[in-house]
């Protein structure tokens, strides 16, 4: 098995700078950034740091090769080509799944039949097998076919990295982690000012806070897939979790958040126990329209209800106003970062946004509308 690997890690559109920013903070090489998506080089001792530390990444994969193929022979040599046996052992599970785009190979399910006898016949020509058995760990291989272009890649992370595993459950449509920490990151809280969130639903904003502020690595309550992989020692994840931990801070933060629903404040309480946060940001019952701080600044990062049928909409504009209202009377060093897909947001809000950042929260496109923001 090679010592230097690459890194493919997917990312929601318009997060690419912040993943990119993330892995050259943790000492990744050759980063590079392009659309839903972020490459660097790394050791094998990266894939445990990557996977605890990322914070705004969708899942940490190795690329294992790419080649091009326009037909079921050059997709099936292509794949076997590549030396499956250094990552996946005799016993290793190996399931294929995948997408296909804009490529004569459009077929996904005809693509993962190839792709599968193509992995069966190398490992079991290295292994001198005749059937497989995948009774051991798993090794989930993901495809990509974009304008015939293949892409192989290996999934160390298992479930998406946004699960934390600290949210059992949501309110309503949920807001993923990773774009909850994008949001907080593009604020550019650092702990030292108060943050609130006056629509806080499940919580997962300020809890994301908390974790920024306390400086403490996502990925430490939860599993990774590739903690079973035999060429993973269990060494390499004991030490990354060491290092995360001591780079952790031990500080006072003023971090809230308030929903007018007391199930929501109560979820979210519950949540922060969880994550392991529940000192650090605290939860009320309270209404977005009354909202006020007396700090001369701050942080409010909120995403209220977008409003997506007709009636709601109004109902959302109507809430837009009010909070509109409450923020423009806080003091003047307060910034104010809303996310929302309501095309009428700035007029209902009351004011334009001083900036505009093109997000997505899921497949439905957003903009942040950012506030007091030099």
């Amino acid at each position: 098995m090679t010592s230097t690997l690459q890194l493919w890690i997917p990312t929601l559109f318009g997060l690419e700078g912040l993943c990119a920013g993330e892995l050259r903070r943790l000492g990744l090489p050759s980063v590079r950034a392009e659309n839903g998506r972020v490459l660097c080089g790394a050791r094998p001792e990266d894939i445990p740091r990557v996977n605890l530390n990322l914070r705004t990444g969708e899942r940490t994969l190795i690329l294992l090769g790419q080649f091009p193929a326009d037909s079921f022979d050059a997709l099936f040599e292509g794949t076997r080509a590549l030396p499956w046996e250094d990552f996946i052992p005799r016993d290793g599970a190996f399931p294929v799944k995948g997408h296909a785009l804009n490529s004569t190979l459009h077929a996904v399910p005809a693509c993962q039949s190839i792709l599968k006898k193509a992995l069966c016949k190398r490992l079991g020509s290295v292994y001198g097998l005749e059937d497989l058995p995948e009774t051991g760990a798993l090794y989930q291989v993901q495809f990509s076919i974009l304008k015939d272009t293949v892409t192989l890649m290996l999934d160390t992370s298992g479930d998406s990295l946004y699960k934390r595993g600290y949210r059992a459950r949501n309110m309503g449509a949920p807001l993923r982690e990773t774009l909850a920490a994008a949001l907080v990151s593009l604020s550019r809280y650092k702990g030292r000012d108060p943050f609130c969130d006056p629509f806080c639903g499940s919580g997962t904003i300020p809890i994301e806070a908390a974790l920024i502020a306390k400086n403490r690595a996502p990925g430490l309550n939860r599993s990774f897939a590739a903690q079973r992989w035999r060429w993973l020692p269990s060494r390499l994840w004991m030490d990354a979790a060491d290092e995360a931990m001591d780079h952790e801070f031990h500080g006072a933060y003023d971090i809230w958040g308030g929903d007018i629903d007391p199930a929501a404040v109560e979820l979210s309480r519950h949540n922060a126990e969880l994550a392991g946060v529940e000192d650090t940001v605290r939860f009320d019952v309270a209404d977005a329209a009354r909202f006020h701080r007396d700090e001369p600044k701050g942080r409010v990062v909120a995403n209220p209800p977008y409003g997506e049928r007709l009636l709601e909409k109004k109902a959302a504009e109507e809430l837009y106003r009010a909070f509109g209202r409450a923020a423009r009377a806080l003091p003047g060093g307060w910034q104010v970062n809303v996310l929302s897909s309501h095309t009428e947001f700035e007029r209902a809000f009351g004011k334009p946004a001083d900036k505009k950042r093109k997000l997505y929260n899921g497949m439905i496109k957003c903009d942040l509308f950012m506030y007091g923001t030099s």
